[in-house]
């Protein structure tokens, strides 16, 4: 396969800024555009991950990105995976690149989100097992990360303590983050102390919903060398589904099916796509950024993504090694612990860091030599995605 290169990345600081999704857009899009040195004018392909509310569409994202940039005739498309959406889009882009259809693209994922947690839209939907989920079990994204919570302590022993340790190591990575909404060292005892929202999760423990953009300009390595760009490759983009019997919790469905001693899980298989498209493994990675929902979610990804051995992940976090210094730095960004979710725009922002990592930029926060990077995204109706980014 041809390789992809990433010749630019941009993104807009997340918080809780109460303006319209496209103004962070295209502050992100000029960001990435200036970052790569190509104008507006060359881009030929801008790629959109929509910003939706549980089931529902909100906007068409490539054509409003690209009106808001300015019409320049280029081919649109608008990408929706959930979680996942920033990984989905970047595959779309890379595509039409690598089928000669286009030669630069910009990719842009945006997001304004609600107050509190994201809930479902009024109105009666029994066909939408997101509107269902909350209509007959009464769960919010916040239950679902507690049930995989417990299952961690159950299966592996793991403890409240460790949980807030990994907000802990999380926080302290986002003080140099200058995107980062949340850049305030916490400690243990103030993750205990915080109210408890779903046993064993505590407010600290779970990520908030954030305003926020982050955006990628792809071009080809050709493309790249002939006008000089320092890129980084695109090694792989793996955005497989489950198989049945699925056999762990896949918001927002809930399977009770038997399973099939030896079968990879879902989360695994995501990892396990990317490392055999960019054809690396798991010992070749320097630096992750894995989807921290929750403090508990970010030991499973360790772990799904063959970082380590299954029940391990709490063993290299308490010896230091997910810690930037350590073996294997997971979410040097500070993670959607310190940035919030914005839906579209948080697997786009993680290869954002990754490209930083690799090119030496990620000032205060830097992972030594770094050269391979993994992200790690799961959405919503079996969307998953990993993005290997090399050097």
């Amino acid at each position: 396969m041809s390789k992809i290169a990433i010749a630019g990345v941009g993104m807009h600081p997340w918080g809780k800024w109460g303006k319209n999704f496209v103004e962070y857009g295209v502050v992100a899009a000029r960001a990435a555009l200036e970052d790569a040195g190509i104008a507006w004018t060359d881009v030929d392909l801008v790629v959109g991950g929509e910003t939706v509310r549980n089931g529902y569409a909100g906007y068409v994202a490539g054509s409003t990105f690209a009106s808001a940039l300015g019409w320049n005739g280029a081919r649109i498309a608008t990408s929706y995976a959930a979680c996942a959406t920033g990984a989905q889009a970047l595959d779309t882009a890379r595509a039409r690149i690598l089928a000669g259809l286009s030669e630069v693209a910009l990719v842009v994922g945006a997001d304004t989100t609600p107050k509190g947690f994201l809930a479902p839209n009024a109105g009666e939907r029994w066909d939408d097992p997101d509107w269902l989920r909350f209509r007959l079990l009464g769960m919010t994204n916040p239950a679902y990360f507690a049930l995989y919570a417990r299952r961690r302590m159950d299966v592996f022993g793991a403890t409240s303590e460790d949980f807030a340790a990994v907000k802990v190591k999380n926080a302290r990575h986002g003080l140099a983050n200058p995107y980062a909404r949340f850049r305030k060292e916490v400690s243990v005892e103030d993750v205990l102390s915080s109210p408890m929202v779903t046993d064993p999760l505590r407010l600290l423990d779970i990520c908030a919903t954030s305003d926020g953009a982050a955006a990628v300009v792809l071009c080809s390595e050709e493309y790249a060398k002939k006008h000089g760009i320092d890129s980084v490759t695109l090694a792989a983009i793996s955005t497989v589904t489950p198989q049945f019997p699925n056999t762990v919790i896949d918001m927002p469905l809930l399977a009770t099916d038997a399973g099939v001693p030896g079968e990879r899980t879902f989360k695994q298989s995501i990892g396990d796509a990317a490392y055999e498209e960019a054809g690396i493994s798991p010992s070749d990675v320097d630096v992750a950024e894995v989807y921290d929902l929750s403090t508990a979610l970010e030991l499973d990804w360790i772990e799904d993504l063959s970082l380590c051995a299954p029940g391990e992940a709490e063993a290299l976090l308490r010896a230091g090694d997910t810690t930037i210094g350590g073996r294997i730095p997971v979410n040097p960004s500070g993670g959607l612990a310190c940035f919030g979710e914005a839906v579209p725009a948080q697997a786009l922002a993680q290869v954002c860091e990754l490209v930083w990592q690799l090119r030496g930029q990620a000032e205060g926060r830097q992972v030594e030599n770094a050269r391979v990077g993994i992200t790690a995204n799961q959405g919503l109706f079996g969307h998953g995605s990993a993005v290997v980014v090399t050097r």
